[in-house]
């Protein structure tokens, strides 16, 4: 079945693939509104045509889109605002509430948790090797009136580098395809922590002249992988701690190990296209399409060691640990829309899901057999409703698995208003039930205390969420989140070694966060804020946050040389609050709860100068530059220790044919 899709979808890439009904520009979410303003003087296309720039006279910056999955156009920003510089990492997004291990391209803390989800089928896992992921709603697509180019370069630590190439190009208004690698290998500072990972991606999408059939499709390949040492040993925690000379030699640490490597590899083939049977014009305001969409995802996730190790327990066997697990999921739709100017627009779909996951051997411990696969299919139905009215918007999905091996649903409903010019509000209900990941229901591994068969029961969420912006004050967010059925991993100590298990809370967890974000300026100087409050009310030994996150950056902006340089400069302080922050295991590549060591409650100080020369971004940050006199008590994960001083730089580079 496998190369029969996949033989089809090469077919079906060959001849077309999709792009959306229409563009609707709009600017770009990640610039403050003070900025959005001024964009056009900031980037590095206006919108008169530039001879410099471009060779087509009549391209300019509102021409260059940007395409969600969900159809959603932005403008391709070139701009540098303070929100360039939270995105300038590994990630290329903002990692506000993630907290990085020692080296880049290794696991993240997370320091907060969103329980607003859609999905009806579980995840396949080993999430601590996901942040870099890239899943189906990371991979955009273009339309651009020009060939586009990005290149960025960051160095990384210890012969250590970073580079994002992409290409886009529209070879007809109608057809545009675009190739990228990010790719990444970094030694570290610590023995054994090497990392290296690529993420390869194509896309391209089509529509006919008349828009009516429109399509779209990409292909993406992943590796990431991880030495993994396990951190450092209780005896060398005090050593890091004393902040003596010979230790600042990171070096001369010894591990808990140091012949163990976890990776996590995927391909993905996706298409997705629509047909516009009936289209409204000035008489009529109907209009109806029909779409399909074929995905065909292949992942495994495995974990070597050269020799076994007390730190995991007993093994079936004392030398080259091996475990491997992998996931085939297809997953195809057929979907109708209906839009109509005084109902609104609706969709519904039907969907079909195949999925394999399991290991090649079946285990028997303790005179229990514990399978090797877990097999199935799922029927699923949805639907989607869209209705603007004057100032308020109203938007519904929902989702349920009609039959199958796995239940699950989902509800989200979002209401937003706009007060005025100034102020918005927006209210979100969202409900979810699923099962847990496939690897709380089955793992397998050499070492006997990782071999497990469970039969959970759904997890069950429900979020109410609020959000307020304004332009004077900034955004305040608050949600809370109930719930139900908590499944999670922790040290399981009624068994001989120990080993990390999955577990189900049979209590409710109650979890409110707040959220704050705003900026005050005066001339050329800026206070950017972000400040997160969490309790988490019921559930404390299930599940741990730290109560405040915060984040103040101080910056100086200004133009020199006839504007041909635009120069940002400033300090950020980050911080939270000390907590009981979860393990990391590096054998299921899952982070587990613990209730005995406190982390956190060391501030880290940024120091960054940044400039944009035409079409070109330079990035120099000093990082946690106070790490030698705010005391050596700062990590990632217990036995983590986080990352000391450093300089980096870094550079993004756009170039328009």
């Amino acid at each position: 079945m496998y190369k029969l899709v996949l033989i089809l979808f090469c077919l079906l890439l060959g001849t077309t693939a999709f792009s959306q009904e229409k563009f609707i520009p709009q600017e770009s979410k990640e610039l403050p509104k003070s900025l959005k303003t001024n964009r056009d003087v900031r980037d590095s296309i206006s919108d008169r045509s530039s001879k410099k720039v471009v060779k087509n006279e009549k391209a300019n910056i509102k021409d260059y889109l940007i395409i969600s999955r969900e159809n959603d156009s932005i403008q391709l920003d070139t701009t540098l605002s303070i929100y360039k510089e939270y995105k300038f990492n590994y990630l290329r997004k903002d990692d506000f509430a993630l907290l990085p291990f020692s080296n880049m391209g290794q696991t993240y803390n997370t320091l907060t948790k969103d329980f607003n989800s859609n999905a009806l089928q579980p995840s396949f896992g080993a999430q601590a090797k996901h942040f870099n992921y890239m899943e189906m709603a990371d991979i955009n697509y273009y339309h651009v009136p020009t060939p586009l180019t990005e290149l960025l370069y960051k160095t990384g630590f210890e012969q250590g580098h970073l580079l994002d190439a992409f290409f886009t190009v529209n070879t007809t208004k109608q057809f545009n395809f675009s190739i990228a690698f990010k790719g990444m290998r970094s030694l570290g500072k610590y023995v054994h922590v090497l990392s290296s990972s690529g993420n390869f991606r194509f896309t391209t999408n089509y529509k006919t002249k008349n828009k009516r059939y429109v399509a779209r499709a990409h292909i993406v390949i992943q590796n990431i992988l991880n030495q993994e040492n396990g951190g450092l040993s209780d005896e060398d925690i005090l050593n890091f701690e004393s902040g003596d000379e010979e230790f600042l030699d990171r070096p001369i640490f010894d591990p808990i190990f140091q012949d163990a490597e976890n990776n996590l590899e995927c391909r993905r083939f996706y298409f997705d296209h629509s047909y516009i049977l009936k289209e409204k014009d000035s008489l009529n305001s109907n209009k109806i399409a029909v779409g399909n969409v074929l995905s065909l995802e292949d992942k495994y996730y495995q974990f070597k060691q050269a020799t076994t190790n007390s730190y995991f327990g007993d093994a079936f066997i004392s030398s080259k640990i091996f475990d491997k697990v992998a996931l085939e999921t297809f997953y195809a739709e057929f979907n109708a829309r209906y839009s109509n100017k005084t109902l609104g627009a609706f969709k519904v779909n039907a969907g079909y899901t195949n999925y394999n996951y399991g290991y090649n051997s079946v285990v028997v411990l303790n005179n229990q057999r514990i399978t090797n696969r877990l097999l199935g299919s799922v029927v699923s139905f949805g639907g989607t409703y869209e209705k603007t009215i004057g100032e308020f918007a109203l938007k519904g999905d929902i989702g349920l698995n009609l039959t199958g091996d796995l239940q699950g649903n989902f509800l989200n409903a979002q209401a937003s208003y706009s007060i005025n010019e100034d102020m918005d509000v927006s209210a979100n209900l969202n409900s979810n039930s699923k099962a847990p990941d496939f690897n709380f229901q089955l793992f397998q591994s050499d070492y006997l205390n990782y071999n497990w068969e469970n039969n959970f029961k759904n997890q069950n969420t429900k979020q109410l969420a609020f959000e307020l912006n304004s332009k004077k004050f900034g955004t305040l967010q608050i949600d809370y989140n109930s719930l139900n059925n908590y499944v999670y991993f922790t040290k399981d100590d009624s068994v001989d070694g120990g080993g990390v298990k999955p577990f189900q809370f049979d209590e409710t967890v109650n979890y409110l966060r707040a959220k704050l974000s705003n900026e005050f300026s005066y001339r050329n100087f800026a206070l950017n804020n972000t400040v997160l409050f969490q309790e988490v009310m019921d559930g404390e030994d299930v599940f741990n946050m730290p109560q405040i996150v915060t984040r103040h950056s101080l910056y100086y902006t200004n133009e020199f040389f006839k504007k041909a340089l635009f120069l940002q400069t400033g300090v950020t302080f980050s911080y939270f609050s000390s907590y009981y922050m979860n393990r990391y295991d590096p054998l299921l590549a899952e982070f587990y709860v613990q209730n005995t060591t406190e982390i956190g409650d060391f501030p880290r100080i940024d120091f960054f100068i940044n400039a944009k020369i035409r079409q070109t971004r330079l990035f120099l940050k000093a990082e946690h530059l106070n790490s030698y006199f705010t005391g050596y008590n700062f990590y990632s994960a217990p036995n983590y220790p986080y990352r000391d001083f450093i300089v980096r730089f870094g550079i993004v580079w756009n170039f328009f044919l």
